[in-house]
């Protein structure tokens, strides 16, 4: 089948597995598509499966203002033509959470460019490329080893200014960072307590919530 082919086959087994309690329940939660068959994660990783990883497919499937197509995009994207200003075209796309989340997860963290490209996004003032950035940071601190300690250190310095943030994202993906620094090593756990030692009465969200992260975590 060709590239157009693909997409009809893929969108015809997405409304046969279309779930409109699951996709009503993503609206009230906040999650809101174009286009959403309620589709479940385990049944668009079976779709996946059965189709190789294709760049041009993958492309497509993005450019679908559908959600399991742009989760099915991340899962089919190859790496190695995955250049460095299609993935900036692909985070400027990104409008939810889900999709944050899942594509950091199928296909950004596994970029070889990752780790440079996780501090640029950061910098970035839009809240889902600064979102995807620091999810991306922490799924590598998580694999222990695809950041240097000076790179992580940086990293910290710029998750604790971003759980001031006035988007709740971008608060969340700044405490994950942390929680994951924290768990890399003692002496990263032990850093971050110092830092957050002055936080326990305060009166700002963000450093309420990053206090008791860190104190749940070292409990």
């Amino acid at each position: 089948m060709d590239i157009k082919e693909q997409l009809t086959a893929i969108k015809t087994q997405l409304r046969l597995s279309m779930n409109g309690a699951v996709s009503q329940s993503m609206r009230e939660k906040g999650l809101v598509y174009k286009l959403n068959f309620g589709v479940e994660l385990p049944r668009i990783k079976m779709i996946a499966e059965s189709y190789e990883k294709n760049h041009d497919l993958a492309q497509a499937l993005w450019k679908e203002e559908i959600r399991e197509c742009k989760i099915l995009a991340g899962m089919l994207q190859p790496i190695d033509t995955f250049y460095p200003e299609i993935a900036d075209i692909w985070v400027e796309d990104i409008r939810n959470i889900e999709i944050a989340e899942l594509t950091c997860m199928n296909l950004f963290q596994n970029l070889p460019y990752a780790p440079a490209k996780s501090f640029h996004w950061i910098a970035d003032e839009r809240e889902y490329v600064q979102t995807c950035g620091f999810l991306t940071a922490a799924r590598l601190l998580m694999k222990k080893g695809d950041m240097a300690e000076r790179a992580s250190g940086e990293l910290l310095d710029q998750a604790m200014c971003s759980v001031h943030s006035e988007s709740y994202h971008v608060r969340n993906a700044a405490l994950l960072v942390i929680r994951k620094y924290m768990q890399h090593s003692e002496e990263h756990a032990f850093q971050v307590c110092r830092m957050v030692e002055g936080m326990a009465d305060s009166a700002v969200i963000g450093e309420q919530m990053l206090y008791n992260m860190v104190k749940a975590e070292t409990e």
